[in-house]
């Protein structure tokens, strides 16, 4: 049985273009965000699945110079570039990471993995964390299917809204207090100004902080939460849904 992390990664943003190759302190946005993931214990590999875009060449350069693997695939299926990811490395469960993540803490990965392989869920995934401890594990087999039978856009980019509708079990590792409002992820200018000043605050002093480092430095310096706190969670999703539509065979071919 392999459990494979897979991190989804690419320069192209609309509202923050090329934020996973940012710096924050010593190392980018994505080297932190894979040097966490593969922190964790339950995770026999960690790969970075990106795009065969151009622009992601610097992308599949870092990543191997780090000595990982790395997958380029469709830039805008991305349930597509997760399902060939995972059949050529013979994945059975496969852990979704996104690299605008750089505070992922691996214990919450482990946490996630174990509560998914003792349940026999099909999906599992964290609940009322902030806004970038985002984990969701998932089987081969319903991402499979999820590949072959999902049709809405939004199914296609987002990878994961058409297993949850087709699942017959879903488990949830829920955060003991609700901080789902908390905004850690990096998706805007205000995020990147939030992710220096935790880095700075909490990375600079124990490098392999944890999740309660960083929300006790939060607690302890409140005003840096209202920086990003008049985003809305989820945008991206959100828009896609407000654009979505159904596609044909074809629509999805030229898609890969």
């Amino acid at each position: 049985m392999k459990v494979t992390a897979i991190i989804q990664a690419r320069v192209g943003s609309s509202r923050l273009p090329g934020k996973v190759l940012l710096p924050l302190e010593d190392k980018t946005v994505l080297d932190h965000v894979i040097e966490r993931t593969a922190r964790a214990k339950l995770i026999d590999e960690v790969i970075v699945a990106t795009t065969l875009k151009k622009e992601d060449l610097p992308i599949i350069r870092l990543v191997s110079n780090k000595g990982f693997r790395v997958f380029a695939g469709s830039e805008k299926d991305v349930l597509d570039r997760y399902y060939q990811c995972a059949r050529l490395v013979c994945a059975d469960h496969i852990v979704r990471i996104t690299a605008d993540c750089p505070l992922v803490d691996p214990k919450i990965i482990d946490l996630v993995v174990e509560r998914h392989l003792k349940s026999n869920a099909d999906i599992t995934q964290n609940d009322l964390y902030p806004d970038g401890f985002d984990v969701t594990v998932f089987t081969y087999d319903i991402l499979r299917r999820a590949w072959k039978e999902a049709r809405l856009m939004s199914e296609r980019e987002h990878v994961t809204p058409y297993m949850f509708k087709i699942a017959e079990k879903v488990e949830k590792v829920v955060c003991p207090e609700d901080l789902y409002h908390v905004r850690l992820t990096l998706d805007r200018p205000e995020d990147y100004k939030v992710l220096k000043k935790v880095f700075e605050g909490v990375y600079t002093k124990k490098r392999d902080f944890s999740f309660e480092d960083v929300m006790e430095f939060l607690r302890r310096n409140p005003d840096v939460l209202k920086i990003n706190a008049h985003i809305d969670r989820d945008e991206g999703y959100k828009k896609s849904l407000q654009e979505d539509r159904e596609l044909t065979e074809e629509d999805i071919e030229r898609l890969t």
